[in-house]
């Protein structure tokens, strides 16, 4: 099933960006603007990875796969526009602690999608 293969590829992908955040994050609180000039066109990147991977997800599901899939694609994707938002308006109660979330679900979503038995 290419979905799957393509699924599995975009998920990696996503989960391997959003852990350059907190790196990235932590280079600016180090003292260094490079970090902070690195987790900004990240994060705006990671909304475009999560619209990829709720398409192929869509697609995926479409074309017999779990039907989980695009829902967690939709909610990650979700998210990702929140957290976007909170970081833009300094919101850092709600921005740290939906990264960790993020972080943990993006690498979750990754892992399920490259489980042998996903398509089952």
């Amino acid at each position: 099933m290419k979905s799957l293969a393509v699924l599995r590829l975009v998920a990696v992908l996503h989960a391997v960006a959003i852990c350059v955040q907190p790196i990235a994050i932590g280079i600016y609180l180090n003292g260094s603007a490079t970090g902070l000039q690195i987790h900004e066109p990240t994060g705006l990147a990671l909304t475009s990875l999560g619209l990829t991977q709720l398409v192929v997800a869509v697609i995926y599901w479409r074309c017999g796969g779990r039907g989980v899939a695009p829902v967690v694609a939709l909610l990650i994707l979700a998210a990702e526009v929140v957290q976007v938002a909170m970081g833009y308006s300094k919101q850092l109660a709600i921005h740290i602690p939906l990264g960790v979330a993020l972080i943990g679900s993006t690498i979750g979503f990754a892992v399920w999608a490259c489980r042998r038995a996903v398509s089952a």
